[in-house]
């Protein structure tokens, strides 16, 4: 048996088709939703990850500009960066693009963007209102994992989710999202990581697997359990010489052991990257019907 691959394309499509008919909505009125972007250095992960924001934005009609500072940039000058972004007018959504080097606090930074701005939903104030099931901006890649999982016909309602990895943008709160009372959510949720005792163990008690650990094919196939669903967050790069790049890119997944024994995986690359972009782009719309609400 081979897993159904779950295309992560496809399904982001359908999302910004959805968010594309609300800005052109939202244009007729005289409001252009716009997305501001902070890039600090030249990690060259990083400037493709903003390329790929500012095409989703231009594709969508959104306005997009991105202000690239150099690596030497110090704390209060991407501070008073952010400030002017704020206060410019016609930025609904802003975000620093992560990681910073490393004479820069993350933390600082996150906290000066006000959360009304913040799409990528790593605002104190946006996760405590996610924790208590507010409203807010959700992060990215677990919004998007969420919509990949629903609309794949994947409701994890009732189902035990095991999440490999417990970081503050992915594995923590994915678990909080699906762990909700509420329609898309009501899971059964495990957060393994690094201390985990008998990982393998634990993984395949998982009706729903969620690699997110940063090290390329860690969940082998004897971790998993037939008919399982697999997403994979992963996003290594591994040398590859007969690539032209000399590289290639894989998940955290081993893909070909895996997919003879899961019910359904994601591939990578086409898998939840291209979902985290249609969720940020959706959070901006939000974050432009959230303005004119407020006039």
């Amino acid at each position: 048996m081979s897993a159904r691959i779950i295309d992560g394309k496809a399904i982001a499509a359908q999302v910004m088709a959805e968010v594309a008919r609300e800005v052109a909505d939202l244009r007729a009125r005289g409001v252009v939703p716009g997305l501001a972007v902070i890039l600090v250095g030249d990690d060259p992960a990083s400037a493709s990850y903003v390329r790929g924001k500012r095409k989703a934005c231009e594709e969508l009609g959104m306005r997009s500009e991105t202000v690239h500072l150099p690596a030497h940039t110090t704390q209060s000058q991407l501070l008073n960066t952010i400030e002017e972004l704020c206060t410019a007018g016609w930025a609904h959504g802003l975000l620093v693009q992560l990681p910073l080097p490393g004479h820069i606090d993350e933390k600082v930074i996150i906290e000066a963007i006000p959360p009304s701005m913040d799409v990528d939903g790593f605002h104190p104030v946006n996760r405590g209102r996610l924790t208590s099931g507010e409203d807010t901006f959700v992060p990215c890649t677990p919004a998007g994992i969420q919509e990949l999982l629903l609309r794949s016909g994947y409701d994890p309602e009732g189902r035990h989710v095991v999440i490999v990895g417990r970081s503050q943008i992915v594995g923590l709160p994915l678990a909080i999202l699906l762990a909700q009372k509420r329609a898309g959510a009501n899971a059964t949720v495990t957060i393994c990581h690094s201390r985990t005792r008998n990982l393998a163990e634990v993984t395949k008690t998982a009706d729903i697997l969620v690699a997110a650990i940063g090290s390329p094919a860690t969940i082998r196939a004897e971790m998993v359990r037939a008919g399982t669903v697999v997403i994979d967050v992963g996003v290594n790069r591994v040398e590859d010489p007969s690539s032209p790049k000399g590289y290639r890119l894989v998940g955290d997944v081993d893909f070909a052991a895996v997919s003879q024994v899961a019910a359904a995986i994601t591939p990578v690359p086409g898998g939840v990257g291209p979902m985290t972009i249609a969720m940020l782009m959706k959070n901006t719309l939000k974050a432009a019907k959230a303005s004119l609400a407020g006039h």
